[in-house]
């Protein structure tokens, strides 16, 4: 008996023909659906967080009326929570009336020239716990629609907690500020393109012109909202609208993954808004790397304490980056909704979600010593303790720390414990200096300043809380070496402060318990040896850098970064030789890291080492040149940034360049010393050169015009006479800064005003004794009045 062959079996079945042929065909437009794509040339762009809401309700709910949501508004009566009902507040002897006129917010008040003037407010800040006003000005005449032009922070603000307006004086400036102060309402560091719009709106294009000093400022929404953080998504919207059974296969949602394991996309998209930061290029995404387009500030002395508690107002990431939680891969969303920002659980829940224990190890008595339910049972009270800014806004350490009473006791650094207890010791102190105390970080500040009975009362507060301690937790108590120990002892000049930045620098290659040494702490122990001239700054450098070569990558870019900055500015100075300086900088030129490679780049022309180069490898370095030159320009509207570049531009020979840039930071600036002092003295140092150079000489006839070198010494002169009263206002403004007395005896020596001169220096010789410079300087003056 024969068997049937598959094709009488296909014959006796041909629906089989059928269902294999539509098998094939689903899966061929399944597979042609995955492969299909979006062009690799495609460029996401913003739409919009209306785009979101229909597939993204749940989260558009809990985003609406945060704080995001609410970081900017136009003014309306829906927006504004102040009272303009026609009501008066006075400050520094100024009346002030905020009123209604029809639909529009009006508020009558010192303008720039120093007379009472009505403002329109345009736009309100914030929500809690303070809302502040905006006015407009200098709006260009050709700007589009949706242009903005300057635009000026009122500093009369309103508490949203009490219901009452107040006024928001800068820090340390107790008298009434004056319309050319910057810190005026209507100065620069109250214009809102300068130093609020880029983390309170989505995609913003400052879009400054220099030569006309006005702004044609763009946002793509007014305030903080999805495609801040996720992103552009209009790549996104494509691919949810196309009916495919796949996302892109290259490109997935065709925006940020935020959920990886790796925490440091989602921390460093959170970063850009929440630090203390230069700008590199302004044009980071949400994901990217932070290193590649922001600077972060350091452990400054003037912005943190010595052990990294914050001081000023650092918005964060300085603090979470010195944590153990930022190191064991804890991220912004494990405490906080990413979308409404409110903690993820009340009170201590939000720590005891993940520091459980059966027996209750930390939410008790036993661990806090303080009664259930008080504030010294609150863990954040203890951890996080807060400093206010901005006269209402309490703001939480992101450091999560452990008090170190201890380190108060040898180090003058403050503590939480001490923070509530200074309290019981209140009623020691006279009235009036206790009636100034509203806060520990007033206690703080009055000690700092002299005041000898506020600082005996934090020292025994700081005593009595170290030794409850070490009663409390007895040989339990955690007392391991901190990063403080090395950087308190380098700034007050201890004999030990050397060698212990040094082996902080090194970190865990030095010594095992210094593993977990914060990078930031690091970087700051380098910066502060260079900030001090100690040329053991360097070796610890070329170190960090001949590690990153056996390694490449693996050191942090600030760490690195720093290292560079370390040879630039002290090779410049004598170091080292200009050809090492090329030699440990050169490679890093091509770092993965634009932070790296910037101050690569610049170490090299401030090391002298730029006329060295090879022309291929010159080519190289004004590159990446180039790309500094964008950092400055982001912040164009700013006197420094132009000052910044002419001095690189004058390292490099570039005459032009630099007293074109010069030129610029005056006109932007026009009340900034420094400009006029540099480019009297490089005019005054290219006179001599241009005889025997034709492109010097070309240079200075343009400044001199037709009166050629007379011109050029005229401009000098002018130059000169025009910065004195700039020095003399600073001086007077800051009278224990020793280089801005210094400063002003040498433009005061220029003048030819000796007696002048010569009590400017002696001023800087008394407030810093043991710069050399300083000393040097007024006895050179000193003999040459002599001689007179």
């Amino acid at each position: 008996m024969s068997h049937p062959t598959n094709r009488s079996f296909i014959a006796r079945h041909p629906w089989l023909l059928a269902v294999v042929a539509v098998g094939v065909l689903v899966a061929g437009g399944v597979m042609a659906d995955y492969l299909r794509a979006l062009p690799e040339d495609a460029v996401a762009t913003f739409v919009g967080r209306d785009a979101c809401v229909e597939c993204h309700e749940t989260e558009t709910q809990a985003y609406t009326g945060s704080h995001h949501d609410m970081a900017m508004d136009l003014a309306t009566d829906e927006t504004v929570l102040g009272d303009f009902n026609d009501v008066t507040f006075v400050n520094d002897g100024i009346q002030s009336r905020l009123y209604r006129d029809g639909k529009k917010f009006m508020v009558y008040t010192e303008g720039p020239t120093g007379e009472m003037e009505d403002f329109e407010v345009k736009y309100v800040f914030g929500v809690d716990p303070l809302q502040q006003y905006m006015v407009e000005f200098e709006r260009p005449e050709d700007a589009a629609e949706d242009e903005v032009g300057r635009v000026q922070v009122l500093r009369i603000s309103w508490d949203t907690n009490r219901k009452e307006w107040f006024y928001l004086r800068p820090p340390d400036v107790g008298e009434k500020l004056q319309p050319d102060d910057p810190l005026h309402w209507t100065g620069i560091a109250q214009r809102w393109q300068t130093m609020c719009a880029e983390c309170h709106s989505t995609d913003l294009k400052r879009n400054y012109d220099v030569a006309t000093q006005r702004y044609h400022t763009t946002f793509s929404e007014i305030d903080v909202s999805c495609e801040a953080c996720h992103g552009p998504a209009s790549l996104h919207i494509e691919l949810a609208n196309r009916n495919s059974l796949f996302w892109d296969r290259h490109r997935g949602y065709a925006l940020v993954n935020l959920k990886t394991e790796d925490t440091t996309p989602q921390i460093e998209t959170c970063a850009p808004c929440h630090s203390r930061r230069g700008v590199l290029d302004g044009k980071m995404t949400p994901g990217a790397a932070y290193c590649d387009h922001y600077n972060l500030e350091l452990l400054r002395g003037d912005t943190y304490h010595d052990d990294g508690q914050i001081k000023d107002e650092v918005y964060v990431y300085g603090s979470f980056l010195q944590s153990k939680m930022y190191h064991q891969g804890i991220r912004c969303t494990d405490c906080h909704d990413p979308h409404s920002l409110e903690l993820k659980h009340p009170g201590n829940e939000t720590c005891t979600s993940c520091h459980q224990h059966a027996a209750g190890k930390y939410d008790v008595p036993s661990h806090h010593h303080h009664p259930v339910g008080s504030e010294g049972a609150m863990c954040v009270n203890c951890h996080m303790p807060h400093t206010t800014y901005m006269a209402v806004d309490p703001r939480r350490d992101h450091s999560f720390r452990i008090p170190r009473p201890d380190l108060s006791v040898e180090l003058k650094t403050p503590n939480a414990c001490s923070g509530c207890h200074v309290e019981d010791l209140r009623d020691t102190l006279p009235a009036e200096i206790s009636d100034d105390l509203k806060l520990y970080q007033d206690w703080l500040l009055a000690a700092s300043q002299g005041y000898e009975k506020v600082s005996e009362v934090i020292e025994r507060t700081d005593q009595w809380c170290d030794e409850a301690c070490d009663k409390w937790y007895g040989e339990e108590r955690l007392k391991p070496p901190h990063y403080a120990e090395a950087i308190a002892a380098l700034r007050r000049g201890d004999r030990s402060g050397v060698r212990k930045t040094l082996k902080l620098i090194a970190g865990s290659n030095t010594d095992p318990k210094q593993a977990l040494t914060p990078v930031i702490a690091r970087a700051t122990a380098l910066d502060e040896l260079v900030m001090q001239g100690r040329v053991e700054a360097v070796d610890a450098a070329e170190q960090l850098i001949d590690e990153n070569e056996r390694d490449p990558d693996s050191m942090h870019p600030i760490l690195l970064a720093s290292a560079a900055r370390a040879i630039g500015m002290l090779g410049g100075g004598g170091a080292m030789d200009p050809g090492q300086v090329q030699k440990q900088l050169y490679p890093l030129l091509s770092h993965s890291s634009r932070l790296v490679r910037s101050e690569a780049a610049r170490g090299i022309v401030n090391g002298n080492a730029y006329q060295r180069l090879s022309g291929a490898k010159r080519k190289e370095l004004d590159q990446v040149l180039s790309d500094v030159k964008d950092e400055f320009m982001y912040a164009s509207d700013r006197a420094g940034a132009h000052m910044g570049w002419a001095m690189l531009s004058e390292q490099r020979g570039q005459w032009a360049e630099a007293i074109r840039s010069y030129s610029n930071a005056m006109r932007v600036e026009p009340g900034t010393t420094g400009p006029r002092t540099n480019l009297a003295a490089l005019l005054d140092r290219l006179i001599p050169m241009s005889p025997k150079d034709p492109s010097v000489r070309e240079v200075l006839n343009a400044v001199g015009g037709e009166d050629g070198i007379a011109g050029v010494e005229k401009k000098i002169t002018q130059l000169r006479r025009e910065e004195l009263p700039l020095l003399d206002r600073d001086a007077k403004l800051a009278p224990e800064i020793a280089d801005l007395q210094y400063r002003y005896g040498l433009a005061l020596y220029l003048s030819g005003d000796l007696p002048a001169a010569r009590k400017q220096l002696q001023r800087a010789v008394e407030l810093e004794p043991d710069v050399e410079l300083f000393r040097t300087a007024l006895r050179m003056l000193e003999e040459h009045m002599k001689n007179q």
